[in-house]
This record gives structure tokens, C-alpha cells and sequence, in this order.
């Protein structure tokens, strides 16, 4: 049986396309690999994320090697690497908005003219809402409007958390989509 054997065993069945054993990893080291990422990230999405990130990484292409340590302290290098790949987007992301605020005129969002245009956006945004499957405008809307996290959302909806995250991510897909006009626009 699958789940008696090593680590190693469980791996080298892993990349002989044995899913059963990305269970079996995830069921012995999944709550460690999210707890480390929520330390690390400081926000239970980000952490979920990162978590499925890592074991998504260790399916595809992963390369431990049971001869330099521990499958647990590879999938925590693996974990710890990743998330300051994420800290550094963060970062950079930030900056980024700083830098595009930094840009506009301390008046410019006080006049009549750009609250009229930030309604209009605003309106733009809520048909195209209208126009998406009703599960991806309910997750995202919960998501971004509600403030939930993904596995909260999963609670709520009494839906797979990978499924959550699938409509999240299509949702978001279309969104960008239907509104390419302001997002090339704006940025």
C-alpha cells in the first residue's frame, strides 16, 4: 500500500504520474507547508495559495532527492523560496502603485469631472459583472466585495476550495476581458 511506504517511495510514485501519492504527501505535510506560508505571507489566501502552489510544483516538477534531506525539509526550502518570490511581487507591485500615485495631481480625484468617471468605471464594472456565469460573479463578489478568503468561500458555497479558486480565476479572465478598454486605459 501506497501510504506505508517512504517518502521517497511516495515521490518516485508521484513522478511516475501516481496521483494517489500527491494525496499522500499533502495528508502528511500540507498543514506544515500552510502554516509556514501563513507566517511567512501574514494572510490565510495568500497562504492557501501558496500551499497549493508548492504541491502543484512538487507534481509537475519537482526534483527531490532523498540523499540531501528530508522530504520535509525540501517542501519548507520549496515553500520558503516561493514565498519571498511573493513577497518580491508584492514589493514590486507596490511600488509600482506608489510610483502611478506619486504621478497625479494632488487635485486630480477632487474634481467633478473624475467623480463622474470613477462612477462611470464604477458602472462599468457592475454590468460587466451582470455578464459573467452566476458562480463566477458569486465567488468574486464575495471575494472582493465581501472580503471573504477562498476557503471561507468554500464554506459558504459548500464547494471544493479548487473549484473556488477556478472561478475566481475565471471570472477574473473575463473581467479583465470585458473591461479591456479601461485597464489599458488606466494603466
Amino acid at each position: 500500500m501506497l501510504s506505508n511506504q517512504t517518502d521517497a517511495e511516495v515521490f518516485q510514485a508521484l513522478r511516475s504520474g501516481n496521483l494517489l501519492a500527491l494525496g499522500i504527501l499533502y495528508e502528511r505535510y500540507g498543514e506544515v507547508v500552510y502554516r509556514t506560508s501563513l507566517r511567512m505571507l501574514g494572510n490565510q489566501q495568500e497562504a492557501e495559495d501558496l500551499t497549493q502552489e508548492v504541491f502543484l510544483t512538487l507534481r509537475s516538477r519537482g526534483t527531490y532527492d532523498s540523499k540531501r534531506g528530508s522530504m520535509l525539509v525540501f517542501l519548507l526550502t520549496l515553500t520558503r523560496s516561493k514565498a519571498i518570490d511573493r513577497h518580491r511581487q508584492m514589493q514590486a507591485q507596490w511600488q509600482r502603485l506608489q510610483r502611478w500615485t506619486r504621478s497625479l495631481p494632488p487635485e486630480s480625484w477632487s474634481t467633478l469631472m473624475d467623480k463622474a468617471s470613477l462612477e462611470e468605471m464604477s458602472s462599468r464594472v457592475c454590468e460587466a459583472l451582470s455578464e459573467l456565469p452566476t458562480n463566477h460573479r458569486q465567488v468574486l463578489e464575495m471575494a472582493y466585495y465581501d472580503g471573504l478568503s477562498q476557503s471561507e468561500i468554500a464554506q459558504d458555497l459548500n464547494m471544493p476550495i479548487g473549484t473556488v479558486k477556478t472561478y475566481k480565476r475565471k471570472g477574473l479572465l473575463k473581467l479583465r476581458q470585458l473591461l479591456q478598454d479601461l485597464v489599458e486605459q488606466r494603466w
